[in-house]
């Protein structure tokens, strides 16, 4: 029976070419630069040569520890099945695969034990930064030691304290929400304001409801209602909203889902988005423009704020310290706040 035959290792490439073991070393592990520094062109096409012949694969723990350089960077998330997580992940990979970098991603339920616990494990394993797309505002323990200890760490989505972070322009999003629903002339409006402990839903119920106050429309206190970021969430708030005998007719959803569920409410009302309340959400999920009565809502570009919260990461990683960021977002404007659009008699009946 053959015997397993061994990895090729740099020394035995070394020893093949008669040339010595760290001139391999920064041929195939080190930059172009590094390679045009430690042999001539010959000699580098010739190592490359005979590594690509016989599958030579660098062993990054190795070079890790030679180096402090793992290329690697862990991603903290309350959860990669919501869109809007998953949306933002994929620019951070994009962002780390354009470097040479490798991501991998870890679910925290916004827990902030399993934060910590998530974290450490990466931190353990050589990463060389942290982002977090958990940070919660009750609760920054795990972020502000982290900052301490001097670990490359950047928030994406969410913000707390004067850690860097990159995220929406949420307050200007809710301002835009408000702008448009007063503008259509709602004076009797509800918030679904999300979570407490995160930046998102406040900042974005904040931004709206100063707005309608600087424009004297006061959001009543029973009309602001939070709770989790999902569909069933929103169900439930609209049909708290709508049981009552005042009824709102505009409701502003910090994000897509809750107003999903709140249309699905209104609809088992037997009432219509747009026609009967006008129903605004955030973050303009694809679903958004394809649903029956397709969705008003504020565009947050999630991709960008990923790809963004990379860079921002490899700067520090290399000694930079740049500032938080927030980016513009859009309104799209939709059916479900079109007063004169009298849908189909199939919208009244569709999910």
């Amino acid at each position: 029976m053959k015997g397993k035959q061994s990895p090729v290792t740099l020394r035995s490439l070394a020893q093949q070419l008669n040339v010595h073991v760290s001139t391999v070393s920064r041929v195939l592990n080190g930059t172009d630069d590094d390679a045009r520094t430690a042999a001539a062109p010959e000699t580098v096409e010739r190592i490359r040569e005979l590594a690509h012949q016989l599958n030579y694969r660098p062993n990054p723990h190795a070079i890790g520890l030679r180096t402090q350089k793992t290329r690697t960077v862990s991603v903290l998330v309350p959860q990669l099945s919501d869109l809007v997580v998953a949306t933002i992940y994929e620019g951070i990979d994009a962002a780390a695969a354009d470097s040479r970098y490798l991501t991998f991603v870890a679910n925290t339920g916004d827990a902030p034990a399993r934060q910590r616990q998530l974290g450490e494990m990466a931190l353990d394993r050589r990463v060389e930064g942290l982002i977090f797309a958990d940070a919660r505002r009750d609760d920054t323990r795990f972020l502000d030691e982290t900052a301490k200890r001097g670990i490359p760490m950047v928030l994406v989505s969410r913000h707390v304290g004067s850690h860097c972070s990159v995220t929406c322009d949420d307050p200007a999003g809710g301002r835009m929400a408000a702008e448009h629903l007063l503008a259509l002339g709602h004076r009797h409006i509800a918030v679904l304001a999300g979570e407490e402990y995160a930046s998102t839903g406040c900042d974005r119920s904040a931004g709206f409801i100063e707005h309608c106050r600087e424009h004297g429309v006061g959001i009543p206190a029973k009309w602001i209602l939070h709770g989790p970021f999902d569909t069933r969430a929103g169900r439930r708030a609209g049909e708290k909203l709508f049981s009552q005998a005042r009824k709102p007719t505009a409701v502003f959803a910090v994000n897509d889902f809750l107003a999903i569920g709140l249309m699905g409410a209104v609809r088992d009302r037997g009432l219509v988005p747009g026609h009967d309340v006008a129903i605004v959400g955030f973050n303009d999920t694809p679903l958004a423009a394809e649903l029956p009565i397709s969705l008003t809502t504020i565009n947050s570009p999630m991709h960008a704020m990923g790809y963004r919260s990379m860079e921002l990461l490899l700067a520090r990683i290399n000694g930079g310290r740049p500032a938080p960021e927030r980016l513009a977002p859009r309104l799209m404007i939709r059916r479900s706040t079109d007063p004169n659009a009298q849908p189909p008699s199939t919208a009244r009946g569709a999910a």
